[in-house]
């Protein structure tokens, strides 16, 4: 009975958070405010992603038509930890390192690192078609995102929906089964495929309720 009481008192908060959100504009007329970080990008980064690209998914391609937003958290306590992380070219094996397209601050600042249409290593089976917001966070699987960073996310997503009108799906790392719904995975090594936690259940239900009415598609609980 505790819990449950928890449970409503959680769900009842992030509903009139929503709510306000919904009734005062976020996004308007370009105006969202990004800080550009980008990481190191050479000729040899270049090649890596193709490699990658023909290994994974069978294509040559170094950027991507975005189809689908996948958000993350970063398992770090600070946006330096999450950044020096994806700045090498390479991982230890050589193959390409893991990167995203955004990193979102605890206060909600957002950090473009690479281009938007960049192929970026953050989700298998759909980093050909997926832009990646990491959000700094979820340190031993605890769901702490900010409010802050659930805002920026939605000024975020509202901005590359509008400028890329081919984005259709937004979910979480670990909704990456569920959404196998919607046509957009491949991956061509067998075998390939690991276990997520991120962002959170809640954190996705925040974003899906302030932009379910927008013309995307979410994965409810």
């Amino acid at each position: 009975m505790f819990t449950s009481g928890i449970c409503l008192r959680k769900c009842l908060c992030l509903w009139v958070f929503i709510t306000i959100l919904n009734v005062i504009p976020v996004w308007a007329n370009g105006n969202l405010h990004i800080v550009d970080k980008p990481i190191i990008w050479t000729e040899n980064r270049e090649q890596l992603i193709r490699d990658y690209a023909q290994t994974h998914y069978g294509l040559s391609q170094v950027t991507i038509v975005p189809q689908a937003v996948v958000v993350h958290w970063t398992a770090d306590s600070t946006w330096e930890s999450a950044y020096w992380t994806f700045y090498n070219e390479a991982r230890s094996d050589g193959t390409l390192n893991v990167a995203s397209h955004f990193l979102v601050d605890r206060d909600g600042t957002i950090i473009r690192l690479t281009e938007e249409t960049a192929l970026n290593r953050h989700a298998i089976g759909y980093n050909w078609c997926a832009i990646g917001i990491e959000n700094v966070g979820g340190v031993n699987g605890r769901e702490d995102l900010t409010e802050e960073q659930l805002l920026a996310n939605i000024e975020l997503i509202r901005y590359l929906h509008s400028k890329y009108p081919t984005i259709r799906y937004v979910f979480g790392h670990y909704q990456q089964d569920k959404a196998r719904e919607s046509g957009l995975y491949i991956e061509n090594v067998s075998g390939y495929h690991s276990y997520k936690i991120d962002p959170g259940a809640s954190f996705m239900e925040g974003l899906r309720m302030a932009m379910e009415q927008e013309g995307l598609v979410f994965y409810p609980e």
